[in-house]
């Protein structure tokens, strides 16, 4: 068995809610500069400046405090994590903002599937009506028969699966990494591996945009650390639905910047998936003021 842990809900998810107003100010700024500049430049900047704004909570840190014994998690989390950013900048450049935001948080559909199986989360008899709720309202919004559209749909979709991957291993990792390490070998390692693709299509940003994608380092920067912190204090499974405040703030961005106004289907799937996704998320089994997490499937405490 592990470890009982003493978890604070409440803190937890007002990390949540701040977390999700920096990420929503995030898209938008990337949204605008994707006029100008390829999403591969536009995820290298904004990997890069989130670890140049990261630099002052690594003082903290020292290099010892750099060590692991997790290499291996950091390098799952990363891959994870740059891959739901890929997708993530590549839908809401094609779709309306509130609209790649929500698909995003389709996470909180596969959460409680990825938890269970490695995390050892209980499941309830709920996740099956969420699951059944969260893809009808996917359907209202995916609109077949407009095929860019629905392109740019299966890949909003597919950044809500990497990041609840991405989500199940910062609650792996906190069991033994402080939040500010895990988040430190995120940004060094997606910077590095963004590089690679930004390189071949390279163009010298303008000030404007330099100053654009430093906001967007800035508030992905905030936006890491209040979730990887978040994630810390309590389980996913807990705490995951205020996540979708970050759709109220994406559409509020949408409206003013772009005039984007959802159709009544949109509407209806982002309230679908929104209710499902809560649904999805089962209440942690609570013993006195602990949760007590359970043993994962051929895991050990640490391992």
């Amino acid at each position: 068995m592990r470890r009982v842990r003493k978890d604070d809900p409440a803190r937890g998810a007002l990390y949540v809610v701040g977390a999700a107003a920096a990420f929503s100010t995030m898209s938008a700024l990337l949204k605008t500069a994707s006029t100008e500049m390829s999403f591969e430049m536009l995820v290298f900047l904004r990997n890069s400046f989130s670890l140049l704004f990261l630099v002052p909570f690594l003082a903290r840190l020292r290099l010892e405090g750099l060590k692991t014994r997790v290499l291996h998690l950091h390098l799952l989390r990363a891959a994870f994590g740059v891959t739901g950013i890929y997708l993530f900048v590549y839908a809401i450049t094609h779709l309306p903002l509130a609209e790649g935001v929500l698909l995003n948080h389709t996470s909180a559909l596969f959460v409680p599937f990825i938890a269970f199986l490695w995390l050892g989360e209980r499941l309830t008899r709920w996740v099956g009506a969420a699951l059944v709720i969260g893809f009808i309202g996917i359907a209202l919004i995916l609109k077949p028969g407009e095929d860019l559209r629905s392109f740019g749909t299966l890949v909003g979709l597919a950044s809500g699966f990497t990041t609840a991957m991405a989500v199940v291993t910062i609650r792996r990792n906190a069991e033994t990494e402080p939040y500010q390490r895990i988040v430190f070998y995120f940004f060094t390692l997606a910077s590095l591996v963004s590089l690679v693709p930004a390189l071949f299509v390279w163009q010298d940003p303008t000030l404007l945009q330099w100053l654009t994608l430093a906001g967007a380092g800035f508030f992905a920067t905030l936006g890491q650390l209040g979730a990887t912190k978040a994630y810390s204090l309590a389980p996913a499974t807990r705490i995951g639905p205020y996540t979708y405040v970050s759709v109220v703030f994406a559409a509020l961005w949408g409206w003013g910047l772009w005039d984007e106004a959802p159709d009544l289907m949109s509407v209806a799937g982002a309230v679908l998936i929104a209710f499902g996704g809560a649904l999805a998320f089962p209440r942690a089994r609570i013993e006195g003021d602990h949760v007590k997490v359970e043993p994962t499937p051929g895991g050990k405490p640490g391992s």
